[in-house]
C-alpha cells in the first residue's frame, strides 16, 4: 500500500470502470491523459488515476466529446481544479492570517457570507 491509498493493477481498473476496454485504457495511457506509475505491463493505479479513468469514460461515452477534443476538455478541467485548490488553500491561509475585520470587508465585498 503507497501513502496514497492501495495500488491496484490495470484489469481491476477495467473491471471497475463498467464498460471499459483495456484497448481504450492503454491508448489513453499512451496519450498521457492517465498516468499510472510504472512501465508499461506493470501500471500500478491509485483511486485518483481510477477516477480520472471514470471522468475520460464519461466524458467520452455521456457526453459524447471526441477523443480529438479530449486532450482540450481534459486540460480545461484539470486548469479548473488546480485554481479550485489553489482557491481553497488561500481561503484557509487568509483564515488564520488576516485579522477578522479584514476577512469581513473581504466576505462582504465579494458578497460572501463568513469567511
Amino acid at each position: 500500500m503507497s501513502e496514497n491509498g492501495p495500488m491496484i493493477g490495470i484489469e481491476v481498473v477495467v473491471r471497475r470502470v463498467s464498460g471499459l476496454k483495456r484497448p481504450d485504457l492503454e491508448r489513453w495511457i499512451d496519450n498521457a491523459w492517465v498516468r499510472p506509475d510504472g512501465l508499461a505491463g506493470h501500471y500500478v493505479f491509485r483511486e485518483i488515476d481510477v477516477a480520472r479513468v471514470q471522468l475520460i469514460k464519461e466524458l467520452r461515452d455521456e457526453m459524447e466529446v471526441n477523443e480529438r477534443a479530449l486532450p482540450v476538455v481534459l486540460s480545461l478541467l484539470d486548469q479548473l481544479y488546480d485554481m479550485r485548490r489553489r482557491m481553497r488553500a488561500f481561503g484557509d491561509a487568509l483564515c488564520y492570517t488576516a485579522p477578522i475585520e479584514v476577512r469581513q470587508d473581504l466576505a462582504a465585498q465579494l458578497g460572501m457570507g463568513a469567511f
